[in-house]
Order: structure tokens, then C-alpha cells, then sequence
């Protein structure tokens, strides 16, 4: 493909990633929380996360936040299934749809954003092992805010969560926060 036949492609790919800001993250459905965060939301947040989590343990939180923003852009050709959903479905990889999102892009696109996606899949860097570490713990911290909100049925979220963190940067700030209400950190600054 010429590249300047490439402009209407990468455009169009733009446009269907603000599909995330309106699609809503659908395992909260399962506990009850009626209207969750969007992919958007959790991807700024895990970007957000990630970068932190960088610099705490030495990673490069350019990259980290990089593979954060891109990590759940697959879902808006394939929604957001959850893990109990995954039983019973056979999605692409995400390699794959994001192949076929950026195939019309400009080649720069196509091959930086299917890098990306193949590095946060299968790679092992201590970037990828951040980058996956802030996607559970943003996903701990929006539990522990659901929980606030009076969602019971969350502590499983929490749990998992918990469970799946590698780097001790993750665990230490998943303990912190789970022993803070979402509001506490005004008081460092209200003092």
C-alpha cells in the first residue's frame, strides 16, 4: 500500500480507538456495579500506575506507560470479555486484531503498534512484567473504590488481583492501598 493512500487508514484507527471511551469494562457487570469504569478510564489509570511502578522499580516509564495505553485496545473489535466469558469463547489474539486494525495505517503504525502488542503479550522485560503488575493493580484500586461504593461482591477482584503481582513495588503500594479509603490522600496535603 502507497503511504499517502495511509492517511484515511490510521485516521480510521484513531477514531475506533475512542470506541474505549464509551465501551464500559464488562467483568464489573458480574459483581454488581452498574455502571463500571470504560477501557479508556482503566487503560489511562494503568498507564498512570505503570509509570509509577517504573520508577519504583528502575524500569523505563516511558515504555511502561506506552505498553499500559495500548493493552486493552483490541476490545473494540472484540469487547471486553471477562475471564469467566473466556471459558466459553475463542477470541483472536490480541497480536491479530491489532494486525487488522492497523493493516490500512501507515507502515510506522502498523509496525510500532503490532511491536507493542507482541512485546506486552510475550515479552519478559522487566517493562512487560511492570506493565502487566499495573494493569492488576489499577484493577485492585478500582475494587477497593467499587467497595467503598457498597459493591460487596468485589473482595474476589481484589484477591485475584493481589495474587497475580510480581514486582514488590506492586505488592507493597496493592497493601497500601487496600488500607486507605479513596479519599485519604487529601489529608497529606490538608495537614
Amino acid at each position: 500500500m502507497e503511504e499517502e493512500n495511509t492517511a484515511a487508514g490510521t485516521a480510521g484507527y484513531l477514531l475506533e480507538m475512542g470506541m474505549l471511551k464509551r465501551a464500559k469494562r464488562s467483568g464489573w457487570w458480574i459483581v454488581g456495579v452498574k455502571d463500571p469504569e470504560t477501557i479508556a478510564e482503566h487503560s489511562w489509570r494503568t498507564a498512570v500506575v505503570g509509570s509509577v511502578l517504573a520508577l519504583m522499580e528502575g524500569a523505563d516509564p516511558a515504555k511502561v506507560a506506552l505498553l499500559c495505553t495500548f493493552h486493552d485496545t483490541q476490545e473494540t473489535r472484540i469487547g471486553d470479555i471477562p475471564h469467566i466469558g473466556r471459558r466459553y469463547l475463542s477470541a483472536s489474539s490480541n497480536e491479530d486484531v491489532t494486525r487488522d486494525q492497523v493493516s490500512a495505517s501507515h507502515s510506522g503504525v502498523r509496525a510500532g503498534l503490532q511491536s507493542i502488542i507482541e512485546e506486552y503479550e510475550n515479552g519478559d522485560s522487566l517493562e512487560v512484567i511492570v506493565a502487566h503488575d499495573a494493569d492488576k493493580l489499577e484493577c485492585l484500586i478500582q475494587a477497593v473504590e467499587y467497595r467503598e461504593q457498597g459493591y460487596q461482591n468485589v473482595q474476589p477482584w481484589i484477591d485475584s488481583s493481589l495474587a497475580k503481582l510480581k514486582t514488590a513495588s506492586a505488592q507493597e503500594l496493592a497493601e497500601a492501598a487496600l488500607n486507605m479509603t479513596s479519599i485519604e490522600w487529601q489529608q497529606t496535603y490538608l495537614r
